[in-house]
């Protein structure tokens, strides 16, 4: 599944405003309730539910918000930049500035894991975070993100 699949052009965001964790969390899950039809609060609270499992923030000023929602007919991704790097409790301790929220049906099973799995090796990729962060705006960061050759995103 490529992410262009995943991603709609009007689900990337160049300068999200954020403080802490929790408002990332908060300003994600409104957009994505606009996205999906599904209730903002419910949204926020399959993520935080997640989050406490611990961090989704795998590293490298990266973070991969996700939940499984009852109801949700496909797959669903947000992409933000932050406006500025937030302590996300990341496994390296590093503050986040690239956050990609994965939203999957109850029944997603390996649909899910499989897409998490992509997202997080192409965040990780450096080439491909240092383009994220240069400063263009959300329709580029869309073309940057859905236009990357399939072996960057389908690598076993």
């Amino acid at each position: 599944m490529p992410l262009s699949d995943l991603l709609a052009a009007d689900a990337v965001f160049a300068a999200l405003k954020a403080n802490n964790k929790k408002q990332v969390l908060q300003g994600l899950a409104a957009k994505a309730a606009i996205l999906t039809g599904r209730a903002e609060r419910e949204i926020f609270e399959t993520l935080l539910q997640r989050e406490r499992l611990g961090s989704t923030g795998i590293g490298n000023g990266v973070a991969i918000p996700h939940g499984k929602m009852p109801r949700l007919e496909k797959l669903v991704g947000l992409f933000a930049r932050l406006e500025k790097p937030i302590d996300f409790e990341a496994l390296d301790g590093q503050p986040v500035d690239l956050v990609f929220l994965l939203l999957a049906p109850e029944a997603a099973g390996a649909d899910h894991l499989k897409a998490l799995a992509r997202i997080a090796r192409l965040l990780r990729d450096p080439a491909i975070a240092e383009k994220l962060r240069a400063p263009v705006d959300a329709k580029s960061l869309h073309g940057l993100l859905t236009a990357l050759p399939p072996a960057a995103t389908h690598a076993a």
